[in-house]
């Protein structure tokens, strides 16, 4: 027994995971809605005030505590995007406020650069689980379409909107599987982890 009363025990987190996939995912889905043409596009500043607070802020904590967790995957995606989320949010704040055009070209270059993160993040996917390489691989080609669609392709832009919408879907059940299988301590939804 130590004598020191001030003795630090070191303390465990909770999985960030869950989180991160669900700020994730909602956010991924509002902004689909509107990209595939299911809701009116003036539902914009709803995703923006997501993009900013849930999928950007919050996101961002859950990847500084996947840093904790030692989860260099979980860090980097959910840090990543959770930025992402708060530079979309910025730029779509700003031109929804008229305060700046934001012009194709840009949009085109910020989607492409993300494109390519995406690209690298996905096969990162396959050494987590099949869950996550599913949501990675929809992801993957929501990006390429949104940017191709950004180029001036209207067809694959609303198309990239119904891939982020599957895409939010699966996020969705990641992140369920990680609350309902810790919960109640056995697999209740399967995330097939990768054979490494």
């Amino acid at each position: 027994m130590s004598n020191n009363v001030y003795e630090i025990k070191e303390s465990s987190i909770a999985d960030p995971g869950p989180l991160g996939l669900a700020c994730f995912a909602l956010t991924t889905f509002c902004l689909s809605m509107v990209n595939a043409g299911l809701v009116d596009k003036s539902a914009t500043i709803v995703v923006i005030a997501l993009a900013l607070i849930y999928g950007g802020a919050t996101q961002i904590l859950a990847g500084m505590w996947e840093f904790k967790k030692n989860n260099i995957f979980g860090a980097t995606a959910f840090s990543s995007y959770g930025a992402f989320w708060i530079s979309l949010g910025i730029f779509d704040l700003l031109a929804t406020l008229e305060l700046v055009t934001v012009p194709s070209q840009g949009v085109w270059l910020f989607l492409l650069a993300w494109t390519i993160f995406t690209f690298y993040m996905w096969i990162g996917s396959f050494g987590t689980s099949k869950a996550l390489v599913a949501t990675f691989t929809l992801l993957l080609i929501a990006f390429i379409l949104l940017t191709i669609g950004a180029a001036g392709n209207h067809a694959a832009h609303t198309w990239g909107g119904y891939v982020g919408i599957a895409t939010a879907l699966v996020a969705w059940y990641t992140s369920a599987a990680g609350i309902f299988n810790t919960v109640y301590g056995r697999v209740v939804c399967p995330v097939g982890p990768c054979k490494k």
